[in-house]
């Protein structure tokens, strides 16, 4: 389901491009309230055939983390870069906790590399001759019958402005978390159901869906996001996947799930014994493409620290899992 679209737009008073986000009519614009990161700088509504659409006006940023690994055929950042987008990211978290909110979704393509400065300088003309004119695809009715008056004519082709990931240099790594649609206030909301894709999604939401999501929900989050910006594969495998796959997964990776949810997860028999899976480190999965790529490898005290920082995050019980200032100290 589309939530919302966003679309380049230009500042005339201001002479500065920003990004506009056009929400589904009927949809709560919450996120129009929460000016933390990145800034609302305008809010307005478009009324149309199919309703009102809250729309804002925010800071614009190139392309999300995961835009531009698929646009690398290594899908890898360099080290630097890596650390200071982990770094930077896990301090956005943090700040955003400490305000009392839950993220609920937060996962590689809700990371968005900031705007850089020359782009403000090109002019509209200048815009199409570098990035390419807008290009405009028909809608057809696959019954070839005649378009709803409510649905446009044309759709219009994504705009590319980012880099392929390695290509990526430690000034321009600089991180803007985004889509605050999920957010959840903790001292005056209970959310009890997760909407983050299912590869990061935290198991409670699963196995404990009579208990509210709290902090340690966004931790397994970002600890699996932290993964993805470190290593070349996600650290669970979402595509075509269903939650008995993933239940699978936390086993092969993290070790058997705690008893009551073991004993509530009628497939592991078809999977494992009861005794379940050790946990399995696989370094294959962070340093070996890095060498086949000609680009330099952790060494193994930097490893050792990555894995003892996730670990924790990473506990099935979420009241076991750090805190963002226990990350930010170890």
């Amino acid at each position: 389901m589309l939530y919302a679209l966003s679309s380049l737009a230009s500042d005339e008073p201001k002479n500065k491009y920003v990004a506009v986000k056009f929400c589904r009519a009927g949809s709560n614009p919450k996120e129009v309230a929460i000016t933390i990161v990145p800034s609302v700088l305008n809010t307005f509504t478009i009324h149309g055939p199919n309703g009102s659409h809250s729309c804002y006006v925010t800071v614009l940023a190139r392309a999300s983390l995961s835009g531009v690994k698929n646009g690398s055929w290594i899908r890898l950042f360099q080290i630097d870069e890596a650390r200071a987008l982990a770094a930077q990211f896990v301090l956005t978290v943090d700040y955003v906790h400490t305000q009392g909110i839950i993220h609920g979704d937060i996962h590689m393509g809700n990371i968005l590399l900031k705007s850089i400065l020359e782009l403000d300088l090109l002019s509209i003309d200048q815009l199409y001759e570098k990035y390419g004119v807008p290009k405009l695809d028909p809608v057809i009715h696959l019954g070839g019958k005649p378009l709803p008056p409510a649905v446009p004519s044309h759709g219009i082709a994504p705009l590319w402005l980012g880099v392929t990931s390695e290509d990526i240099t430690l000034p321009e790594a600089r991180a803007l978390l985004r889509d605050f649609g999920e957010v959840f206030l903790y001292l005056k909301q209970e959310n009890y159901e997760s909407h983050a894709p299912l590869a990061v999604r935290p198991p409670e939401a699963r196995f404990e869906p009579n208990k509210p999501l709290s902090f340690p929900s966004d931790i397994w989050t970002l600890a699996c996001t932290i993964w993805a910006i470190i290593a070349q594969r996600p650290l669970f495998e979402g595509f075509l996947t269903t939650e008995d796959d993933m239940a699978c997964e936390y086993v092969d990776t993290l070790g058997a799930l705690p008893p009551e949810w073991w004993k509530k997860w009628e497939a592991r028999q078809h999977k494992f014994t009861e005794d379940g899976m050790p946990i399995n480190r696989n370094p294959y999965r962070v340093q070996q493409p890095r060498r086949a790529a000609g680009m330099p490898s952790l060494d193994a005290k930097e490893m050792d620290a990555i894995f003892d920082m996730l670990r924790p995050m990473l506990s099935f019980r979420p009241e076991n899992r750090s805190t963002t200032k226990q990350i930010l100290m170890s």
